[in-house]
């Protein structure tokens, strides 16, 4: 494997700065404290720095040489609101808020890779370090790119990463194509006339409704979307009636979830369906619904050249524990935005095994600083072979 000496000598350092974002989580858009942190760093390494984008954004932009190719690297920095249950000596200080998807790492290995890349000075071009929040469902990415990223920054090709519990540290995956899931949520209210219990013939009820169209939904990915495209429909939300009211029939019924889907095609499909699924079961039903379908996040879908390069750096630094075939991710990162937006490639770094279960967002979950060497790295020899002097 290739660490450069200059990354090696700074991991104490990156270790503990790390550690010390672990132990001060922020939320969506909060990342007061850690922007700030980004930011003077970035300018102690005499990196130019813009803050305000997307509210708590941060981009280092370091411009060397005669070159003329322009990239984007990202690092996420928010955290998740859920609790710190392991215990571990940098543990979260804010309660109820926890680093349990590695942004702590993500944001550590990035800077460590611009301070080496500052120090160094051996590319001929520009690279905007792009420190992100609000990844965790909240839209920073969107917010960024709608405040002007990539006319301030202007970008040939955009590069992300993340950490993966299950591979080696040592190991990185880079694979061209959907890399992860669009991210939609859906939610309904049937909405039929209450009565009692004893007296369902008077009244519309919205409940019997529910459990058709419930046990319709997955009719979805089974009998319509096409078996060979990948596709994700849930119920992760029911509301309904009054557990003290056991003998009244409630006027409405509240249901709400995910859909994911890997292609633009399937994504309309799902919007379509699962609409067409509750709109026929008021109808079969003689009850009214309101049917909202809310497009969050794009699919990333790895660009064929972009990721030609970067198969080209982590074989540098991985060697042949470069995994080319891992398999696609249901979750979603709006990383997405990004990759609308110039050529995009989202790579996985391996983070080690999971420790009793904790893959990411579980309350046990903790970035393997021993990626920290191996993530660094990978974004530098990025750097000097899409940027050659």
């Amino acid at each position: 494997m290739s660490i450069p000496a200059r990354i090696k000598d700074d991991l104490p350092f990156l270790t503990s700065l790390r550690r010390d974002l672990h132990a001060h989580p922020e939320l969506g858009f909060e990342e007061e404290r850690t922007a700030g942190i980004v930011a003077r760093l970035l300018e102690e390494a005499g990196i130019t720095v813009h803050r305000g984008l997307g509210g708590t954004g941060v981009v280092g932009t370091l411009q060397l040489g005669n070159g003329t190719r322009r990239i984007g690297l990202r690092a996420d920095m928010d955290a998740l609101a859920m609790p710190e249950m392991a215990e571990r000596p940098y543990k979260s200080t804010a309660p109820g808020k926890m680093h349990a998807c590695g942004h702590d790492g993500h944001t550590a290995m990035l800077l460590g890779a611009a301070r080496h890349l500052a120090a160094t000075q051996d590319f001929s071009g520009t690279v905007h370090f792009i420190f992100q929040p609000a990844e965790e469902g909240r839209g920073g990415a969107r917010r960024m790119v709608e405040e002007g990223l990539f006319k301030l920054f202007p970008c040939d090709a955009v590069y992300g990463l993340h950490n993966m519990p299950g591979l080696a540290v040592d190991e990185i995956g880079v694979v061209e194509g959907p890399q992860l899931a669009s991210s939609d949520s859906w939610r309904m209210t049937f909405r039929g006339t209450g009565t009692h219990g004893a007296k369902p013939h008077l009244g519309r009820d919205p409940i019997t409704a529910a459990g058709t169209f419930l046990s319709s939904l997955q009719t979805i990915v089974g009998r319509v979307v096409d078996p060979l495209q990948p596709a994700v429909v849930s119920a992760c939300f029911l509301q309904a009636g009054d557990s003290k009211a056991l003998n009244v029939i409630p006027d409405i019924v509240e249901i709400g979830g995910t859909a994911r889907a890997y292609s633009p095609d399937v994504r309309d499909q799902l919007e379509t369906e699962i609409g067409r699924l509750a709109h026929g079961t008021a109808t079969m039903y003689g009850i009214a619904v309101d049917y909202a379908f809310e497009r969050r996040i794009p699919p990333v879908i790895n660009d064929a050249d972009a990721t030609a390069r970067a198969l080209t750096a982590a074989g540098s630094v991985f060697g042949g524990k470069v995994q080319t075939s891992f398999p696609p991710s249901t979750a979603g990162d709006d990383f997405a935005f990004f990759a609308q937006n110039a050529p995009g490639c989202y790579v996985w770094l391996g983070n080690g095994p999971a420790v009793d279960g904790a893959l990411h967002h579980n309350t046990a979950y903790d970035f393997n600083d021993e990626a920290l060497g191996y993530g660094a790295a990978y974004w530098v020899a990025l750097v000097e072979r899409e940027l050659k002097v």
